[in-house]
């Protein structure tokens, strides 16, 4: 299909940007254009302007502040998967940036635009919420930082403002802890049918601390608080029967690829072996 008829601009700056998207309410930011422009194009989004941020500098970085690592809104996945910083203190973020896509998707594509798009399926928002990430957005009014716990409210639906551009992504050094990100690529997309996010801190066999992301599952993604609950001070002999906690009260979506009950039980399965290479455990 062809999208519907819009305007363009690309701004030079940021300040022209929140100009522009505040001037009209039907106004759509495009980063890397690779969520926006298929919903576009299925006529699923219709923006009637679109404020291009390509070309603003100062929006694609990769640095250690502190204790966390800043990560700004332009930066493309394969800058994500190809940083030293990350791989070395937040290495959760590389390992599920290798999944999205393929190579042209991943030398397109932004962080910023993909959390800002919110699908369903997206490998981030799984990554940020086992990261308790913090996500900044940015309006006329000045900065708002925003947990990412808070911040997926739905189906492509975001705490995010209609006047707000996402500018920085801020995740913690996880050196101490074990991370790991298992997916189920949809054939044809490369979404994740499910993609699971865990961090954990294991000693003397017992897991002290954990947070497992999911997302493909259900209308967005989501923290397994069961799994969670079920695993914090427990040996790991537990992690079996804690994910099959994983679609507990949730809302499991079901499609012609993949049924409800299916995608259940691929969810379990998937917490599972992503619990069990975080915990190092040898099958």
């Amino acid at each position: 299909m062809i999208a519907a008829n819009f305007d363009y601009e690309s701004p030079r700056t940021l300040s022209e940007a929140l100009e522009l998207l505040s001037s009209r309410e039907d106004a759509k930011i495009l980063a890397g254009g690779h969520s926006l422009l298929p919903a576009m194009k299925l006529r699923l989004a219709t923006p009637a302007l679109l404020v291009d941020i390509s070309r603003i500098s100062g929006l694609n970085y990769i640095r250690e502040v502190g204790d966390r690592v800043s990560i700004g809104a332009m930066t493309t996945h394969a800058e994500v998967v190809s940083s030293d910083v990350l791989q070395r203190s937040s290495p959760l973020l590389p390992q599920a940036a290798s999944q999205i896509g393929d190579t042209q998707v991943r030398n397109c594509g932004t962080i910023g635009g993909s959390l800002a798009q919110a699908h369903p399926a997206a490998d981030y928002p799984a990554v940020v919420l086992a990261l308790d990430a913090e996500i900044v957005a940015v309006g006329r009014g000045g900065e708002r930082p925003i947990k990412a716990l808070d911040f997926f409210t739905g189906m492509f639906s975001t705490a995010l403002r209609a006047d707000e551009i996402i500018t920085e992504v801020r995740v913690p050094n996880t050196e101490g802890q074990r991370v790991a990100y298992k997916k189920h690529h949809h054939p044809a997309s490369g979404f994740a049918v499910v993609g699971v996010a865990v961090r954990l801190k294991a000693s003397a066999e017992r897991i002290d601390t954990v947070a497992v992301g999911i997302t493909g599952v259900s209308h967005n993604a989501y923290r397994a608080v069961a799994v969670e609950d079920s695993l914090r001070g427990r040996p790991l002999g537990a992690i079996a029967a804690a994910a099959a906690r994983v679609a507990n009260d949730v809302d499991v979506l079901g499609d012609y690829y993949a049924s409800a009950e299916y995608r259940k039980h691929l969810a379990a399965v998937l917490t599972r072996r992503a619990l069990e290479q975080a915990a190092g455990v040898r099958k």
